[in-house]
């Protein structure tokens, strides 16, 4: 039965080998990868913080409707006491109208929240491919033919893509 653990010289130059590789990699690619997650987190984070003011920018809205709303009611309590029939009616229109708009304006923010989402993660899933297709090039030590290439991106983007649903 062969031995598992490499003796003597043997041993040496694969700790050697194994030294070298490790401070290449230190040296030439860790910064990079490190800088660009880095990067990539400050993007998040900002497109997390814009979500936010619009979320605070919505509700906001929200609340000059309502106030609004609670001005056209009293308007319309005063519109009762010189008719009801008329007062009624503008109460009805201008609680329509007032929820239509905060409905929309609600819509419009999720909307936007969403969108800024899915540019977030289509942005991540290039970058990971990126990232992906650099890794695969230095652990193979060969370059890839591009037919190679565009098969192992398209694989990694569906797989990160089926991580999201």
């Amino acid at each position: 039965m062969e031995k598992i653990i490499p003796l003597g010289v043997e041993l040496y130059v694969n700790l050697a080998a194994f030294a070298v590789l490790f401070v290449l990699l230190w040296k030439f690619a860790f910064p990079p990868i490190t800088k660009m997650l880095d990067e990539r987190a400050e993007k998040i984070r900002e497109s997390l913080d814009k979500a936010e003011e619009t979320r605070v920018e919505a509700e906001r809205m929200l609340e000059e409707y309502k106030v609004q709303m609670a001005e056209a009611r009293k308007e319309a309590a005063h519109v009762v006491e010189q008719g009801r029939k008329v007062a009624e009616s503008m109460k009805d229109e201008i609680v329509a109208k007032a929820n239509e708009e905060a409905a929309a304006m609600l819509v419009k923010a999720r909307e936007g929240i969403e969108a800024e989402k899915r540019a977030a993660m289509a942005d991540l899933q290039r970058s990971v491919a990126d990232l992906s297709a650099a890794a695969l090039r230095k652990v193979i030590g060969s370059e890839l033919t591009r037919d190679d290439h565009l098969k192992l991106i398209e694989r990694a983007v569906a797989e990160v893509g089926s991580l999201n649903e």
